[in-house]
């Protein structure tokens, strides 16, 4: 069972405090650039495939040489791991559907650039109104939309959606980790008003002062977290960093990629960028490949994201951790790819992007006080299921419905709370073969391509454009999407079959995608 909601005015002293909830989010880190945190998750995915599975371009998408992230690997060894757990294919939609507890077909944000209509509830608001918390993020907002004339973003901004504080950028990439303009937003600013400030120069233990954006929002996310339990240490607080890393600072080309701070690296990580002459501080990245900048900016963000839960330890150890990525990586080692197909992969592609496993499946991990440590758990859950889940975490109700984008009217929640799995009540919360989720997105740099995985626990659709232009896959014996199955050629005698049937499956979600998908 879950925790039991406590009303959010009761203040007596046999009322438990309310648990403190950080979450983390990074940017592009795919599951293969973090296998440590499920040691032989992807050498179970590829085995089935025989010798030849070591040479999938899904695997060896970082060149089977993963970066070096220590404090993850700890951070999955002490709390709950989700080994099958999907994101949207692109940061903006992603972040949509966390905030909101729906899916892009309900968010309406589709791309890199759509704006989140303010009419949408927010589970940070609820935290704040009805739970008392305080609330922060830090670095990379990206539900904005697109600045206008005038650099008016249209969609909706942190206070907006419930933050008292925001400190970061409020569109995607940032032009670079050393020189960016700062969007701030606080007490003295109105919900849908920033201000902009200079980068700051911040500084970590062991990490000398720079305006390194990574330090910065790792020190803002310390410093603000003291604050708040120096100033009311019966009160609890939220806060959410997002980094930018390991996002490139620009599409355009790849000198564009930055060479970390040497402070933030271990021995490994900045003795290869000295090997291929990349300038530490700099966009000067020598001979260094896409693949080894993906690894240092990986293992620098691993480093902060040590510091940051050092001072959360210390602090106050009643706080759950929350760690996920909001995207699959970009193919930064396909030979046969210019840097733009890289970042954006085409409709023929995987990782970023795409609706395939290598662009929707990322790490995720749950841990605090009550969840087992060293556990994993195999369902098949969504960034969405984060809405309802840190609710319940907080002890507070989640609703039924919430307010679709117009504001017009209240829909249901595709947000499924994982407290039961947590709690170790439950192994699913969901049916494997009713129940659905939903990934994707459409790709501005190939035209507006709209990209579709539909799933239940073992069969999904890929779906591009249409529901003409789909491949069915069993995800348990084809893990890695090689192998469409066969479709029926008429879903109308789909009531007569059975959910042994992989038919069954192919008709149900059909229907999810035409009904329910961006389509």
């Amino acid at each position: 069972m879950g925790l039991t909601a406590v009303p959010a005015n009761a203040a007596d002293e046999d009322t438990p405090r309310r648990p403190n909830i950080l979450l983390i989010i990074s940017d592009d880190v795919g599951l293969d650039v973090t296998p440590g945190m499920v040691p032989g998750l992807m050498e179970q995915l590829i085995a089935q495939y025989g010798p030849e599975g070591h040479d999938h371009p899904d695997y060896q998408a970082i060149n089977g040489h993963p970066a070096s992230t220590p404090v993850l690997d700890q951070l999955a060894d002490d709390g709950m791991v989700f080994t099958d757990a999907w994101a949207q294919p692109f940061c903006s939609p992603t972040r949509a559907s966390l905030l909101t507890g729906l899916f892009a077909g309900r968010t309406h944000v589709q791309t890199y650039a759509d704006a989140l209509s303010q009419n949408h509830d927010s589970f940070v608001r609820t935290l704040a109104d009805r739970g008392g918390y305080s609330t922060a993020v830090f670095g990379k907002w990206h539900m904005a939309g697109l600045p206008a004339e005038g650099g008016d973003y249209p969609g909706m901004k942190p206070k907006e959606a419930g933050f008292q504080l925001f400190r970061g950028n409020m569109h995607a990439a940032l032009p670079s980790f050393w020189d960016y303009p700062l969007h701030v937003q606080d007490a003295g600013t109105p919900a849908g008003q920033w201000r902009t400030e200079e980068a700051p120069v911040a500084s970590l233990p062991g990490i000398a002062p720079s305006t390194y954006a990574a330090v910065a929002k790792g020190s803002d996310t310390i410093d603000w977290i003291r604050a708040q339990e120096e100033a009311d240490p019966d009160r609890p607080w939220f806060t959410w960093l997002a980094f930018n890393l390991s996002h490139a600072t620009a599409i355009q080309q790849p000198s564009a990629m930055m060479v970390p701070n040497a402070d933030t690296l271990d021995d490994v990580s900045r003795a290869e960028m000295e090997a291929c002459g990349g300038t530490f501080g700099t966009n000067e990245v020598g001979n260094c490949s896409g693949e080894a900048l993906m690894r240092a900016m990986t293992n620098s963000m691993d480093t902060i994201i040590g510091q940051v839960l050092a001072a959360v330890d210390d602090i106050d150890p009643n706080t759950y951790v929350i760690y996920i990525g909001d995207n699959g990586t970009p193919m930064y080692g396909r030979p046969n790819l210019d840097f733009i197909d890289n970042m954006y992969i085409t409709r023929t592609g995987r990782g970023k992007g795409s609706a395939f496993e290598s662009g929707a499946h990322v790490p995720m991990v749950i841990r605090g006080p009550g969840i087992e440590a060293g556990s994993q758990n195999g369902e098949f859950v969504h960034v969405a299921d984060l809405f309802a889940t840190i609710l319940s975490l907080a002890g507070l109700e989640v609703p039924e419905t919430v307010s679709n984008s117009a504001g017009d009217a209240q829909i249901a929640l595709d947000s499924v709370s994982l407290d039961p799995i947590l709690r170790g009540g439950a192994d699913r919360v969901r049916d494997p073969d009713h129940d659905f989720i939903l990934t994707e997105s459409s790709n501005l740099m190939t035209g507006g391509t709209k990209v579709i995985g539909a799933r239940n626990a073992t069969f999904k659709l890929v779906c591009t454009d249409s529901t003409e232009d789909c491949d069915f896959y069993n995800l348990t014996s084809d893990p890695l999407e090689e192998y469409p199955l066969p479709e029926p050629g008429s879903c109308a005698a789909s009531e007569d079959w059975t959910t042994a049937d992989p038919f069954w499956h192919y008709c149900f979600l059909l229907d999810v995608v035409a009904k329910r998908s961006i389509l």
